[in-house]
């Protein structure tokens, strides 16, 4: 698959997962996804935070031809970010806009950079053109998580 190919399942991805999400309640969006979890804003925040991780991580592989990194402390990033109070509407606006520039980037890599590898936290070596695939099932995870009825 080439990065215009990747870039418009991402695309694709993002506009279901989008229209998905935009038919939520503000007073749905307070609730939790599962007992004991995020909220869906918060949840939605992960994924928010999620992209602003992966972006950097997607464009310093395509540049230098490797990532290599720290994982996140993903609780405490929510927690700091505060999504919980933060409007769903604005939320969502943000995180619709954060992946449409990531998309745009994705279709822009070149050929030979698909293959660069991304490493977090010293585990396995995972091909660049992988790991945005293992992004999109991570989002699209999320999503139906908090979609759920």
């Amino acid at each position: 698959m080439n990065s215009q190919e990747i870039a418009a399942r991402f695309h694709a991805a993002i506009e279901t997962a989008a229209g998905r999400l935009r038919g939520i309640s503000e007073e749905t969006a307070s609730q939790a996804s599962r007992p004991g979890g995020w909220l869906k804003k918060q949840e939605l925040g992960h994924l928010l935070d999620s992209a602003q991780n992966n972006h950097q991580r997607i464009a310093i592989a395509a540049l230098e031809g490797r990532y290599e990194g720290p994982t996140y402390a993903q609780n405490e990033w929510v927690d700091l970010h505060g999504y919980a109070d933060m409007p769903w509407a604005h939320l969502l606006r943000h995180w619709e806009e954060r992946n449409w520039m990531l998309g745009r980037l994705i279709a822009r890599i070149p050929q030979n950079r698909l293959s660069a590898p991304v490493i977090l936290g010293g585990s396995s070596a995972m091909p660049l053109d992988a790991w945005i695939d293992d992004y999109i099932r991570h989002l699209e995870h999320h999503v139906s998580t908090i979609t759920a009825a």
